[in-house]
C-alpha cells in the first residue's frame, strides 16, 4: 500500500485526495495547517460522496471503503513515512518554500515531493531541499480530468520524475512532460486566451454570451473562455497573468484592468456568487 500526504485540504487538495483514495493500493493523509481544516477538508469530501450515492451514482459500500483511506490531520503527525507528497496549498511561493523546507525536516529520504502549483518555479520552491523535486500540477476537478503535467524544475531528476509518472498514471492519469516555464503548458495558452476575452467584453467587441458561444461553436470548446474562468476563479487567472508578465517581461502577458477591477472588487466568479456572470440570481 503507498501512502500519499497532501498538503492542503481545500478543492484542489480534495481532489487531489480522492483520486488517490480511489485507486487500489493508496491510502491517503489529508493534511492542513489546523486540524480542524484537515477534518472540514475530508467532510467536503465525504458531503460531495453522499450525493452521488443519492444518485445511485455509487454504493455506500465503495464510499466508505474510500473514506477508510482518507486520514485528515498534521503533516508533523502524517507525513513521516509517506511515499509521496503533494502540496496543494495556497499560490504563494513563501507559503511553499516554508512547508518543503518543514516537511524535508520530517518525510523519509525516498519520499518524493511534488507540487501542484500551477504556474510557479518548481526550482525555486525546492532550493535548499535536500532532495530534488518534480512539479504535478492537477487540474479542477482532480478526480474527472485525466492530464497531469509533470515539469522537471533544474535539479529533477530522472529518476524522481520517472517515479512520479509511474504514480500519476498509477492513479488513472495521463501526464505530460514540461520543462519548467512560467505558467508551463495549459497555463501559458489559456490564461492569456481568457484574458483576451475579457479584454474583448471590456471594449464592448462583444457580449460576454456571444464570446463564449463564439469560442464554444467555432473552436469546439465545450466551455467558453469567460465561463471557465468564472469557474477557475478570476483571482487565479490574474494571479498566473501577473506571474506570467513578471517572469518574461512581455506585454502580451499584461493583465487586462477589467480583469483586475473585478478581482480587487472581491467578483471572483462562482465562489463568490459573481464574476463577469451573476450566479446569484
Amino acid at each position: 500500500m503507498s501512502r500519499v500526504g497532501i498538503i492542503g485540504a481545500g478543492t484542489m487538495g480534495q481532489g487531489i485526495a480522492k483520486a488517490f483514495a480511489q485507486v487500489e493500493g493508496y491510502e491517503v493523509a489529508l493534511c492542513d495547517i489546523k486540524q480542524e481544516w484537515a477534518d472540514g477538508g475530508k467532510a467536503k469530501i465525504q458531503k460531495g460522496y453522499a450525493r452521488l450515492v443519492e444518485k445511485g451514482k455509487m454504493t455506500q459500500e465503495a464510499v466508505d471503503a474510500i473514506l477508510a483511506k482518507i486520514t485528515p490531520g498534521l503533516k508533523e503527525d502524517l507525513c513521516a513515512d509517506c511515499d509521496l507528497i503533494v502540496e496543494a496549498a495556497f499560490e504563494d511561493m513563501g507559503v511553499k518554500k516554508t512547508t518543503f523546507q518543514e516537511l524535508d525536516k520530517i518525510a523519509k529520504p525516498e519520499c518524493i515531493f511534488a507540487s501542484n502549483t500551477s504556474s510557479l518555479s518548481i526550482t525555486e520552491i525546492g532550493n535548499g531541499l535536500t532532495r530534488p523535486m518534480v512539479g504535478m500540477h492537477f487540474f479542477n476537478p482532480a478526480t474527472v480530468m485525466k492530464l497531469t503535467e509533470l515539469i522537471r524544475g533544474v535539479f529533477t531528476s530522472d529518476e524522481v520524475y520517472a517515479k512520479a509518472r509511474a504514480l500519476a498514471e498509477a492513479a488513472g492519469k495521463t501526464p505530460v512532460e514540461v520543462n519548467e516555464c512560467p505558467g508551463f503548458v495549459v497555463n501559458r495558452l489559456l490564461i492569456p486566451m481568457i484574458n483576451e476575452a475579457i479584454g474583448l467584453w471590456a471594449e464592448g467587441i462583444a457580449s460576454r454570451e456571444d464570446i463564449d458561444t463564439a469560442m464554444k461553436l467555432g473552436c469546439n470548446h465545450p466551455m467558453g473562455p469567460l465561463a471557465l474562468a468564472d469557474m477557475i476563479g478570476l483571482d487565479v487567472c490574474l494571479f498566473i497573468m501577473d506571474t506570467l508578465y513578471t517572469e518574461t517581461c512581455d506585454s502580451k502577458y499584461r493583465a487586462h484592468i477589467k480583469l483586475r477591477q473585478l478581482v480587487r472588487a472581491g467578483l471572483m466568479g462562482r465562489k463568490t456568487g459573481r464574476g463577469i456572470y451573476d450566479y446569484t440570481k
